[in-house]
Formats: structure tokens, C-alpha cells, sequence
């Protein structure tokens, strides 16, 4: 099974769950019915909050663990030369 698959299917169950509670089909254990009517209708919002917090924190921290790569930029520059250099010899000019 794909990853892809996995996430749709463990995403389908627990809406499905979330729905079935939500319109009082399946009752959670445990908690009082007033307790479930003030909580569960805002934890979709809070998983939307936490998926931005962790997008947003995975983002910086990419962003600041960014290394320099002097080779790759030389093999870039390189590169465009080259191309540069193709696109003269058919007639165009660059730059």
C-alpha cells in the first residue's frame, strides 16, 4: 500500500469517527454528552492549527539549516554558460 493510500485511509477512519460522534451516532466513553458538544466540534480546527505550527516550524528549520554548496552553485554557473553559449551559436541573443 502507498503512502498516499495509508493517509487517505488512517484520514477517511478517523473523519468518519469524528463525524459519528459529532452527530451524537456514536457516544465517546468516559465523557459527559456537554462535554463532547463544547469540545469535539473545534478539533478539526486545532489539527489545522497544529499541521500549520509544524509546517511553519519545519519550513524555518530547513531554512536554517541550509548549507552552502559552492560546487553545486560552480556546476549551475557552468551550466548556464553552456547554454548561454548554444543559444549564440544558433543566432539568439542572451543577456
Amino acid at each position: 500500500m502507498a503512502r498516499a493510500h495509508r493517509v487517505a485511509l488512517i484520514s477517511t477512519f478517523f473523519t468518519a469517527l469524528w463525524a459519528l460522534v459529532f452527530f451524537k451516532v456514536f457516544l465517546v466513553p468516559g465523557l459527559d454528552e456537554a462535554a463532547v458538544s463544547q469540545i469535539w466540534p473545534l478539533i478539526p480546527w486545532w489539527l489545522l492549527v497544529t499541521f500549520g505550527s509544524y509546517s511553519l516550524w519545519s519550513l524555518g528549520w530547513g531554512l536554517f539549516t541550509f548549507r552552502d554548496c559552492p560546487e553545486a552553485y560552480e556546476e549551475l554557473m557552468h551550466e548556464i554558460s553552456q547554454a548561454k553559449d548554444d543559444l549564440r551559436t544558433k543566432g539568439i541573443t542572451v543577456d
